[in-house]
Order: C-alpha cells, then sequence, then structure tokens
C-alpha cells in the first residue's frame, strides 16, 4: 500500500490520534469510508454506462451493416 511498511503506519497512526484525539478518530474514519464507498458507487455507475453505451454502438453498427448489405 504506497510502499508503506508497518512501522510507517504505526507512525502515521499515533500523529493522528495526538493530532484528533480518541473521540474525533471514529468519526473521521467513518467520513472517509462513506466517501470511498461513494467514490466506489459512481465509478460503477459510470463504467455500466459505458458498457451500456458501448453495446448501443455495437448494435447500431450491426443495423447499418444490415442494411448497407442489402442495397
Amino acid at each position: 500500500m504506497f510502499g508503506l511498511g508497518a512501522t510507517e503506519l504505526i507512525i502515521i497512526a499515533v500523529i493522528l490520534f495526538f493530532l484528533f484525539g480518541a473521540k474525533r478518530l471514529p468519526e473521521i474514519g467513518k467520513g472517509l469510508g462513506g466517501a470511498i464507498r461513494e467514490f466506489r458507487k459512481v465509478k460503477g455507475e459510470l463504467n455500466s454506462n459505458e458498457v451500456a453505451a458501448d453495446e448501443k454502438e455495437k448494435l447500431e453498427h450491426k443495423k447499418e451493416s444490415r442494411s448497407d448489405s442489402g442495397q
């Protein structure tokens, strides 16, 4: 994970603990988790929209090729 070892992660956790305190850390974690969840949701929606658009384009291309070959 970003090339960080256990020691670095522990140091970062201790610094965060001192900066924000024990009461605020769970709130920060919930907020960060919610933001990541929302990001993944939007990313999934965008990917599914792109797939749907690609499939629609392929269908239109097939229809065009059928009509061109019939002439």
